[in-house]
């Protein structure tokens, strides 16, 4: 080893790798990457260079040793990001939540934002109206009412004229009420599959004219629970697996005339999506409405009333801190290379590892601990006493 660092191949194998080292740390610096990436795509041609140099001599191990950093530049080369220029997205579900800190978030970056909002007139609004540039663009968009969406893609084509558009961000999403799916009703099913997949395919569908113009991006905002089952996610889930399914579909076909295709897979994070307890109560009392008498009895009230009381519990669970799913769009929007799926925050990529390449038994019985409950439906406890007394 001492004998190849003082010779002229250890020392042109050393200028190489200080070189490249360099190179990297600048790609760092502009990258939109994940550290963890840079740090095992600079650690390959090190690595391979000193394994190939013990087995293969000085030469083989330089040889290795530069195949891999060209391997490893040419990665690192396709993480820097495209540059912001007067790039346009257009961003539904400004109002509130992620849809509201991307927009300001996209704007300080320098993008064109057009912000879809449900409420023109809402606090939201005027939020956005106060804090961000004169470059963002507010539109009164209702993903559930064609007449709006056909109204706010007039306003951006007007405005973007022959550039088209860089972005669309399908954000607008609403929860519903977490409950069994048995006894949530079919309006709840119907109204997430309307706003969760129907909107973002509408839109979607509606402004990709402009998409094809610049060779952009549609970003769809899915779930955690459209990747995994989840309990209490009937409905929300099904619409996002929906959304999902879209995403993979649009990106296969999308691909031809150049535009990329990304799905974010957040796991919990603070947004405000369960609503306030006026909604919790009315849509509650729509739920207990529609039930059958025998599914109400085998329930029992004690345990309807539960599943209010979960509601308020959900923000202690979720994370505060946007910023994982904020860079993950941007990635989006901006890498040359972009990933098919983002899953940011914790746990939603482990969930997704063990729900793909483990047993279901196992996933069910591990998502059974991580999110029991205390409430046990009313003919389950009769039974559970009757086994008791045999």
């Amino acid at each position: 080893m001492h004998a190849l660092a003082a010779s002229p191949l250890g020392w042109l194998c050393m200028g190489v790798a200080v070189i490249f080292g360099a190179t990297v740390l600048r790609m760092v610096k502009r990258s939109l990457v994940e550290k963890g990436s840079v740090l095992v795509w600079s650690l390959l041609p090190a690595s391979l260079g000193l394994l190939c140099g013990a087995a293969l001599g000085a030469c083989g191990g330089l040889l290795a040793f530069c195949g891999a950093c060209l391997v490893s530049s040419a990665y690192l080369g396709g993480t820097a990001p495209l540059p912001v220029g007067d790039k346009a997205v257009l961003v539904t579900g400004s109002d509130t939540g992620i849809g509201h800190a991307l927009a300001k978030y996209l704007d300080n970056l320098g993008f064109v934002v057009f912000a879809g909002v449900l409420n023109k007139d809402g606090p939201g609004a005027e939020d956005l109206r106060q804090t961000c540039s004169q470059r963002l663009s507010l539109l009164q968009l209702d993903v559930t009412n064609p007449t709006q969406v056909k109204e706010a893609y007039l306003q951006v084509s007007e405005k973007v004229q022959n550039t088209g558009l860089w972005g669309v961000v399908n954000n607008a999403g609403i929860l519903g009420f977490p409950a069994d799916g048995e006894l949530l009703p079919m309006s709840v099913y119907r109204q997430c599959m309307e706003v969760n997949f129907f909107g973002a395919v509408e839109v979607s569908k509606t402004f990709l004219p402009l998409l094809r113009k610049s060779q952009g991006r549609l970003v769809n905002m899915s779930s955690m629970a459209g990747g995994i089952p989840l309990p209490r996610y009937a409905a929300y889930g099904a619409s996002k697996a929906a959304l999902s399914m879209f995403s993979g579909v649009m990106r296969q076909e999308l691909s031809k005339w150049g535009i990329k295709v990304a799905a974010i897979h957040p796991s919990g994070f603070r947004t405000g999506i369960q609503g306030t307890s006026e909604l919790w109560v009315k849509q509650e009392k729509e739920l207990v409405e529609h039930l059958p008498a025998d599914v109400r009895q085998d329930y029992g009230e004690d345990y309807l009333l539960g599943l209010k009381s979960y509601l308020p519990q959900i923000p202690a669970y979720c994370d505060a801190d946007l910023s994982p799913v904020l860079s993950s769009i941007l990635h989006a929007l901006l890498a040359r290379r972009p990933h098919s799926l983002y899953t940011p925050g914790r746990g939603a990529y482990a969930l997704l590892c063990i729900f793909c390449y483990f047993p279901l038994w196992l996933y069910d019985f591990f998502i059974s601990k991580l999110m029991s409950v205390e409430s046990v439906p009313r003919a389950l406890r009769t039974l559970e006493a009757e086994n008791k007394d045999l």
